[in-house]
Formats: structure tokens, C-alpha cells, sequence
């Protein structure tokens, strides 16, 4: 059972969120919430698998809260949940430690991939918002990132079909391997980057240069 604490600071909200989440078998709402430290204190006191966090919200905005929680409870997957798409915030956000970022129109069914997602150590962005990620790191320059040379041939490939959003079993089909040996893979990955998910893992590889936006033919073994 996935445990789960809803942030929002509009309460018909929070209420069909929890309607959503508390309507799979597999999902459990611990407790619901409406300003950004009161996500932090449950959070601490729950220890829930994943919060759903908005970003605009009183006392503590949701970014600055999503910091709090994944620096003080890094077992907890935070996903962010809001109505605005601007780049600022999904960078923020994804730099910020969140394991996943969603908007509010979004399906049900994608809010609640999004928290499958999360608490099983991958990520679910809105294809919406990926587009303008991509295009946000496509403006950058790439900076350095000693990290990445850790990083073996097959680890470099396994992280570059996860930054074109394959999950485990894609990677495996793509590289000819088995979902097991992808699962080895990433967890030596994220152990070399220092990164706590995947999203994390992702940032990385585009801030380094290792992937580069518009480059999204699949990684050949």
C-alpha cells in the first residue's frame, strides 16, 4: 500500500484528490493539507511514501517545501501538482528534489501514475510540460559534471534512453537486456551521480551535456 499526504491550499481540491487517490486499491491518503508547513510537519510525522504537492500556497510555497522534505526525509517522493506550466517552476521544482511534476487538468489516471511513479523510484512529467523542459535545457549551455565520467558505456546508454522517457522494461527491449540487469544499472547510476531518482539522474545528464534535446532516436546496444 502506497501511503500518500495531499498539499493544497484549495480545499474542493484537496478533496477530489483525495476522492482520486483514495478510490485505488493500492493508495491510501494519510492526511490532507493547505498551506506548505503544515506539508512539512505531516510529512515528518506521517513519513508518507509520496506527497502531492501545489507550489503556490500560504505560510510556505511548495517549492520551498518540497526542499524541506527531501532534505530531511529522503525515503519521501514529493510530486508536484499545480495549474502553471512555466518553466521556472518545473525547473525549480524537478532541482528542488521533486520526483515528478503534473498539472492540475491533467487525467485522474496521470495523477495517479505520476504517484505509482514516484513511490516506485521512477517519474511521470506531464508530456506537456516536457516539451518546454526540453527547450529550457536546449537554451543552456552544458556545464560540467565530473559525475558522468563515472559512469561506465552501459550505464551512460541505460541513462540515455531514461532521459528519452523509457522506463525499465523499454530499456531493457531497446539494449537487448533484461529488466533486471537495466534495474542493476540504474541503481550503479544513481549511486555514481549522487542523485536520489531518476528524474534527478535526468538533470544531470542534460545539464552535463550527455543528452541533448532534439536527439531522441533510441540508444543502440
Amino acid at each position: 500500500m502506497t501511503s500518500v499526504v495531499v498539499a493544497d491550499d484549495q480545499e474542493l481540491v484537496r478533496a477530489g484528490l483525495c476522492r482520486i487517490l483514495d478510490g485505488e486499491p493500492d493508495l491510501e491518503v494519510l492526511g490532507q493539507v493547505g498551506d506548505g508547513e503544515a506539508a512539512v510537519a505531516v510529512a515528518r510525522a506521517q513519513r508518507p511514501d509520496v506527497v502531492l504537492m501545489d507550489i503556490r500556497m500560504p505560510l510556505l510555497d511548495g517549492l520551498a517545501a518540497t526542499r524541506r522534505i527531501v532534505e530531511g526525509l529522503p525515503e519521501v517522493r514529493v510530486v508536484v501538482l499545480t495549474t502553471f506550466d512555466l518553466d521556472e517552476y518545473v525547473y525549480e521544482a524537478l532541482r528542488s528534489g521533486a520526483s515528478g511534476f503534473v498539472l492540475k487538468d491533467a487525467p485522474a489516471e496521470e495523477i495517479v501514475r505520476a504517484v505509482r511513479a514516484a513511490a516506485g523510484g521512477e517519474a511521470l512529467i506531464s508530456p506537456r510540460i516536457t516539451h518546454r523542459l526540453i527547450n529550457a535545457f536546449a537554451s543552456n549551455r552544458p556545464r560540467a559534471v565530473p559525475q558522468l565520467d563515472l559512469l561506465t558505456g552501459r550505464e551512460r546508454e541505460v541513462l540515455e534512453a531514461m532521459a528519452r522517457g523509457l522506463n525499465n522494461a523499454e530499456v531493457g527491449r531497446a539494449l537487448f537486456i533484461s529488466e533486471g540487469t537495466v534495474r542493476t544499472h540504474v541503481n550503479r547510476l544513481l549511486a555514481k551521480l549522487g542523485a536520489r531518482d531518476r528524474v534527478q539522474a535526468v538533470v544531470l545528464a542534460y545539464e552535463g551535456g550527455l543528452v541533448r534535446p532534439g536527439h531522441t532516436d533510441p540508444p543502440q546496444p
